[in-house]
């Protein structure tokens, strides 16, 4: 297995209940992928997704490659609010937790009666776009005609009063402005693939699962940190036998009789295997082997392109959290088109000052006793020169401007920062310039579906957030499943059931 991250690790363990000897080579010291920790100072802060949706993917592993459930491995606790939204006008709102009657009510009280019952009816056409896609998009192989998922939009269609007939919504973009008619609930619902770094004016409408999935199944925190999960899902694949080398770059994919036979490393070492998974982005897997391993049409996203990454900023503040605090606030940009714009685009003009999100975990063991850790992260263009001191010191001054609007007096109790640029990403993930990979999703022609896990390189698959079904802890984790599931019971598995 090549990569060690949580897609890997979710088919290692798997693969190893089944009974294979499992050895895993990651080219880093360590596992868990972006999940990783960053400490100064007694502060403590997870550097990759501070928040975990849909855990009921990584219950079903532990319940699937052992008797020890995951909350007996993690302390698991549902934040409320899912998020608190603060918006350019000044206006905040608090979203509950999986409930839709204290969202509606939320929203009603904070902008204006109807707001809450168009973003309920909403979430009504979003579930029935969850139930169509749901299981060839996340529970299956990627289907070999691939393109009934990329041609047919699954978002229903709206009825439009007084007119007999109905207006079917292409884009997330039109979901809000014809559907929800507000420029803070539009922001709302485009932040979700914003958070990805996907455009909401190209993203297509059935893009509406995300705030779906938040809904219906909650937004949840790993005491301890995110890694905590990462530890648990490395410990139950020691626990399983598998193997681990590490500091092991992997410079080729060994082929014999025309399939996949072990790797190669960099010291010149040769490891033989019946099955190679990579975990690593497209890029790269392209340089380990020459065989092709897509037909003309099979890929639909360019594999090429460089996608957003993610700039994340560590703050050390002095003093303790204030009470009742959401644990995470997303502060929208003051110009939502001009981020868009810079975002898929970037010209010469400074970067300007994105949509932020600022975790405030309520949890001791991330700081000294009295004061207070927080993450502050956005989306930001991959490529842009990040050697340079200006861009970073842009950057940090941007992200701090925006954070200030959800921590009052927070220059005041800043003891340091500490600015994470997508260049570490790609240092420590691998992915080309650190970019982020996002979920797969329905129609769009296609742009927005990974390449299958199984190759046209016999006994060579691919798992993670750069195949099917995509990017997030979610769809790593599913990832893992259908790859195990490819090779225990061969090109015939169609997924759990």
């Amino acid at each position: 297995m090549i990569g060690a991250g949580m897609g890997a690790l979710a088919a290692a363990a798997r693969l190893a209940v089944a009974g294979h000897r499992v050895v895993v080579y990651e080219r880093t010291e360590t596992y868990g992928g972006a999940l990783r920790r960053f400490e100064r100072d007694g502060f403590r802060f997870d550097t990759g997704p501070g928040l975990l949706p849909l855990p009921a993917v990584w219950r079903d592993l532990f319940v699937k490659t052992g008797k020890e459930p995951l909350e007996s491995c993690v302390d698991l606790v549902q934040v409320d609010p899912a998020a608190r939204h603060v918006f350019p006008d000044g206006t905040e709102v608090p979203l509950p937790n999986a409930s839709r009657a204290g969202v509606v009510a939320a929203l009603d009280e904070t902008l204006g009666a109807g707001a809450g019952e168009r973003w309920g009816d909403f979430l009504v056409r979003a579930r029935e776009t969850w139930d169509r896609t749901r299981r060839p998009l996340l529970e299956e192989p990627l289907w070999p005609n691939w393109r009934v998922l990329a041609d047919k939009e699954p978002y229903p269609s709206v009825p439009v009063k007084r007119l007999l007939r109905t207006r079917r919504a292409r884009t997330l973009r039109e979901i809000g402005t014809w559907e929800l008619r507000d420029e803070r609930l539009a922001a709302l619902l485009e932040s979700h693939v914003l958070a990805y770094g996907v455009d909401p004016r190209t993203a297509p409408a059935s893009a509406a699962v995300l705030p779906y999935m938040e809904h219906a199944f909650g937004m949840w925190y790993v005491r301890g940190g995110l890694r905590e999960l990462a530890r648990a899902v490395y410990e139950r694949c020691l626990a399983r036998r598998v193997e681990f080398v590490f500091g092991a770059e992997v410079t080729g994919v060994v082929e014999k009789d025309g399939r996949a036979a072990g790797v190669e490393l960099a010291d010149g070492t040769v490891a033989e295997a019946d099955h190679v998974v990579a975990d690593v982005d497209p890029a790269r897997l392209r340089a380990l082997t020459d065989h092709v391993l897509d037909e003309d049409g099979d890929v639909r996203a360019d594999p090429a392109a460089v996608g957003p990454g993610r700039a994340v900023l560590l703050l050390a503040l002095r003093g303790e959290r204030e009470p009742g605090v959401a644990h995470r606030t997303v502060v929208h940009a003051p110009d939502g088109e001009k981020e868009l714009d810079f975002l898929v685009a970037t010209g010469g003009e400074e970067l300007p000052c994105p949509t932020v999100t600022v975790l405030r975990p309520d949890d001791p063991t991330l700081s000294p006793e009295g004061h207070e850790s927080v993450v502050v992260s956005a989306v930001v263009p991959a490529d842009l020169p990040w050697e340079s001191e200006a861009t970073v010191r842009r950057c940090a001054d941007v992200l701090l401007e925006a954070a200030g609007r959800a921590v009052p007096g927070l220059r005041e109790r800043l003891l340091w920062h500490e600015l994470r640029t997508p260049d570490r990403t790609e240092d420590e993930t691998g992915a080309r310039f650190g970019a982020v990979p996002p979920p797969a999703l329905a129609a769009g022609r296609g742009r927005h579906l990974h390449p299958a896990n199984a190759t046209r390189l016999p006994g060579l698959y691919r798992v993670g957030g750069w195949s099917h079904p995509g990017g997030g802890l979610p769809h790593a984790g599913m990832s893992g499943a259908l790859v195990a599931g490819l090779i225990v019971e061969g090109p015939e598995f169609r997924g759990s059931q």
